[in-house]
């Protein structure tokens, strides 16, 4: 039988936190105009996880278009596209467990247990670990990539959430939602080496390419954080039109991107557009309703933002400032992630995903790390 935990969807923590930080009068800023002018497609996949339609959508970057619909993945809250394109990686929050699926015939090529109630899923920039964040007992879960093999696992007390590492395998960044603090792990160790107080929660990260900075949105204020990882200190600030849940940072490291939710009661519609440098809002883009994950092309030139109120995905021109379509999706879509590999034909326009069993010895081997780092 499969591990399960009976929890709420984490979209819905996420908003609750969201709404239990939040002013009654967000702080804002005045958002630009959609526009329907067109830009050249860029080549490429983008992955969706829709947690309340227990399926993942896969996007042609080029023409915006749903290339298939993956079911049987129940509350999927994230998904990772992997370092070569080759997998993408994804976590169930109803079973406890990783995935990872063949980008090339939309099949799942490998699953392993994670902790309880599983939120984010990364892998580091050489394609040969992947960590997943499991907010029921404050830990991450440890992968040999792309194969899941269980290397190990990092506690981290709290409610850890969002994470991403720098490009250069450095560190890792950790939204902790409970501790209020954004927790780093030292990749080459998998053991945590500090704790840099930021505020109340924390959702998600964004790291710079060497490992100097990292970003977090807050909740309360609505607002973006700049982190000094050497000093482990907050050096900036910058105001947000909304509570905000994913960051996402630019290749170029010229653009950080904010998606501003807002909560179900009172939802955002803002994709903020803040410069790194002086911490400061330089454009906005009216989305859908309640923006929640945000990503880039590895050119820079777009973005692609789930819209968690409203089933759908806003594709945005980041020279322009303008939304140049909008996609729908599945229910509650949450986590998003790009690829420069274009996506593979699909047989179906929807593909149900068949989730071997993690063996025994693998389930054995995870609970054993877990109490080892408890």
């Amino acid at each position: 039988m499969k591990r399960r935990l009976a929890v709420t969807s984490l979209a819905v923590l996420t908003t609750a936190g969201l709404a239990a930080c939040s002013s009654d009068t967000p702080q804002g800023v005045t958002a630009t105009a959609p526009s329907s002018s067109a830009r050249q497609g860029i080549a490429g996949t983008v992955w969706v996880a829709n947690e309340e339609g227990n399926s993942l959508t896969v996007l042609d970057a080029a023409t915006n278009e749903v290339v298939t619909t993956l079911t049987g993945v129940e509350s999927p809250h994230n998904v990772q596209a992997g370092a070569d394109g080759a997998v993408g990686y994804a976590v169930s929050g109803h079973d406890n467990t990783t995935i990872a699926i063949d980008a090339e015939n939309y099949q799942v090529s490998a699953a392993a247990p994670s902790g309880p109630a599983p939120a984010h899923v990364i892998d580091t920039a050489d394609g040969t670990k992947v960590y997943t964040t499991n907010a029921g007992d404050g830990t991450v879960s440890v992968y040999s990539a792309p194969g899941l093999e269980p290397t190990g696992t990092v506690d981290l007390g709290g409610m850890p959430h969002g994470l991403r590492p720098a490009a250069d395998g450095s560190i890792i960044a950790v939204a902790n939602t409970e501790s209020g603090a954004v927790d780093l792990i030292d990749p080459a160790t998998d053991t945590k080496t500090a704790s840099v107080p930021v505020g109340c929660p924390p959702v998600q990260v964004a790291v710079d390419a060497d490992g100097t900075y990292a970003y977090a949105s807050i909740t309360e204020p609505a607002s973006v954080v700049k982190i000094d990882l050497a000093a482990q200190e907050v050096v900036g600030t910058v105001a947000v039109s909304a509570p905000p849940v994913q960051v996402y940072l630019a290749p170029d490291g010229r653009t950080l991107l904010s998606a501003d939710q807002g909560t179900e009661a009172e939802p955002g519609n803002t994709l903020s557009v803040i410069d790194p440098t002086d911490m400061t809002v330089r454009g906005t883009v009216r989305t859908g309703s309640g923006p929640h994950g945000v990503v880039i092309d590895t050119t820079g030139a777009k973005a692609w933002v789930t819209n968690i109120y409203d089933d759908t995905v806003s594709v945005v021109d980041l020279d322009a400032l303008e939304v140049l379509e909008t996609v729908p999706v599945g229910d509650m879509p949450n986590g998003v992630s790009f690829s420069s590999r274009p996506p593979a034909e699909a047989n179906a326009p929807s593909i149900a995903l068949d989730i071997p069993e993690p063996s025994g010895a693998a389930t054995q081997k995870m609970d054993q790390m877990e109490e080892h780092a408890h």
